[in-house]
C-alpha cells in the first residue's frame, strides 16, 4: 500500500504529488520479522501460521506471522495461549544469531542511504534522508527506494512512515502494515493523529490512559484540547508537557546515530529451573560460542567477560572478569564463564536463566595476540573462524564442541 493522508484521510498519491517537503524522518519497521526470516528459509512453513517463540512451560511468543495475528495471536503471549487460539499453528525456536545476521544486512542497506540511521531495535530503526536528497530524491522516493532493496536483497518486506517528526512517522508505519508506506505531510498532522486513541501516544500506559479518561479524554484529539496547565496539574511537569506537545504533532526530538554496540551478549530462560551443574555449564558453553560468532562477525573483541545468572525467585546475579587481552575467541570466553559461574557458589542452586556477554568492545582486528602454550599449530581463533565458515554454509549447528554434539544426539 502507498498513500499519504490528506483532509479526506488515507489515500492514494498520483504520481508527483507528494507533499513531502519537509518530511525527512523515516521510520522503518520490518514486517513481522522473525517469522518472515523462518520463512523465507523455510519454504514448507509459507500459507501456514507460523508462530516463534519458546516452547516450554514458560514459553512466549516472539513474532507471528499475519495469518497466526489473525487468530489474536501476539507476541509476548504465552505460548500455551498462542496455541489456544490457533491450535494449527507451526511453531518454530528463534535463532537469534540468524536473526541478527539479517538485521546487520538491512541496516547496511539503510546506512547506504544516509549514515543518519538510528537503531530501536533489530527490526526497527529510523532515518533522517535530509542529505541524501540530492543524491536519491524526495523521501517519499528515499522510501520506496529503501522498500525496493529490503525485498530485493533480503527478500523479505517492510512498511516506511514518512513525516517531519519521528513521533509522527512511527505512527504512520504502524498505520500502513504490512509491506506499506504512508506519508503524513505536515499540513495534515492533525487530521491524522486527533481521531487516534489516547493509547497511541508515546509514553501513555495504562495509569496514564485512566487519569486522561477521568478528565473525558479518549483521542488525541481530546488530549490536544485540554489547556496543557491542566495536563501538567493531572500529570506533572514533564509529563505533561510532553503529551500536550505530541497531541499538537510537535516532537523535538532528532534522529541520533547510534555508537556502535559497548557489549554483545545472549541469554537462555530454561523451560523448568535447572539445578545440574553439567547442564549449565554445557549451556554457558553454548551461549560462549554464540557471543564469540558474533564477535567475529563485527570484528570486534571483548575485554571483560560477565555472566547473568537468575535464580527461581527472580534474584539476579551478575559477575564479571576483565581478561588479559580482549578475545572473539569462544574457548576463552567460556573459560571466564565458567569460572564466574563456580566462583558464584550456584552449583546446586536452581537457575531459570543463564547468560553471558562480552564488554568493552575493541576491534578485533586491531588486536594484537599472543600465542599460548596448550593452542593447536594455528590457533583456535583460526579454528573458530573455520566453524564459522561451515555455520555459514551448512547453517549454525553443522558443526559443534564435541560436548554440544553429544547433548545434541542424546536428546534425539
Amino acid at each position: 500500500m502507498r498513500g499519504a493522508v490528506g483532509p479526506e484521510g488515507l489515500r492514494r498519491l498520483p504520481g508527483g504529488a507528494e507533499q513531502d517537503g519537509d518530511c525527512r524522518v523515516l521510520h522503518i519497521d520490518m514486517d513481522a520479522f522473525y517469522a518472515s526470516v523462518e520463512q523465507l528459509r523455510r519454504p514448507e512453513v509459507r500459507g501456514k501460521p507460523l508462530i516463534v517463540g519458546g516452547t516450554g512451560n514458560r514459553g512466549v511468543v516472539s513474532s507471528a506471522d499475519y495469518t497466526a495475528r489473525t487468530y489474536g495471536v501476539h507476541s509476548a503471549m504465552p505460548m500455551a495461549r498462542a496455541l489456544r487460539l490457533c491450535p494449527r499453528a507451526v511453531v518454530l525456536p528463534p535463532d537469534g544469531e540468524e536473526y541478527q545476521r539479517v538485521s546487520r544486512e538491512v541496516g547496511r542497506i539503510l546506512r547506504s542511504v544516509t549514515p543518519e540511521v538510528e537503531p530501536l531495535s533489530a527490526d526497527e530503526a529510523f532515518l533522517d534522508v535530509s542529505g541524501s536528497r540530492r543524491r536519491l530524491g524526495s523521501p517519499v522516493r528515499i522510501a520506496e527506494l529503501v522498500r525496493e532493496r529490503i525485498h530485493a536483497e533480503q527478500g523479505l518486506t517492510c512498511s516506511v512512515g514518512v513525516a517531519a517528526t519521528k513521533f509522527v512517522a512511527k505512527l504512520a508505519s504502524t498505520h500502513c502494515k504490512p509491506d506499506g508506506m504512508l506519508l503524513v505531510p505536515t499540513e495534515y498532522v492533525h487530521d491524522f493523529l486527533h481521531p487516534l486513541p489516547v493509547g497511541a501516544l508515546w509514553g501513555v500506559g495504562e495509569r496514564t490512559e485512566s487519569a486522561l479518561g477521568a478528565l473525558g479524554a479518549r483521542t488525541i484529539g481530546d488530549v490536544a484540547r485540554i489547556p496543557a496547565q491542566t495536563l501538567r496539574h493531572t500529570l506533572g511537569q514533564a509529563a505533561g508537557n510532553h503529551l500536550a506537545a505530541l497531541a499538537a504533532g510537535r516532537d523535538e526530538r532528532p534522529v541520533v546515530p547510534t555508537a556502535p554496540d559497548k557489549s554483545v551478549g545472549v541469554e537462555q530462560t530454561f523451560s523448568h529451573d535447572v539445578a545440574d551443574a553439567e547442564v549449565i555449564g554445557r549451556e554457558l558453553l553454548r551461549l560462549s560460542e554464540t557471543v564469540a560468532r558474533r564477535l567475529r562477525a563485527e570484528d570486534q573483541a571483548g575485554r571483560t567477560v560477565v555472566v547473568k545468572l537468575r535464580r527461581s525467585d527472580f534474584t539476579t546475579i551478575t559477575r564479571s572478569r576483565t581478561l588479559t587481552a580482549p578475545t572473539d575467541v569462544a574457548r576463552d570466553i567460556n573459560a571466564a564463564a565458567r569460572e564466574l559461574y563456580l566462583a558464584a557458589g550456584l552449583e546446586r542452586t536452581p537457575l531459570r536463566l543463564v547468560g553471558v556477554r562480552a564488554e568493552g568492545l575493541v576491534t578485533a582486528s586491531r588486536v594484537s595476540r599472543q600465542p599460548v602454550l596448550d593452542e593447536p599449530e594455528n590457533g583456535w581463533r583460526e579454528a573458530e573462524q573455520a566453524m564459522d565458515h561451515i555455520a555459514r554454509k551448512f547453517g549454525t549447528g553443522a558443526v559443534l564442541p564435541a560436548t554440544l554434539a553429544q547433548r545434541e544426539e542424546r536428546d534425539t
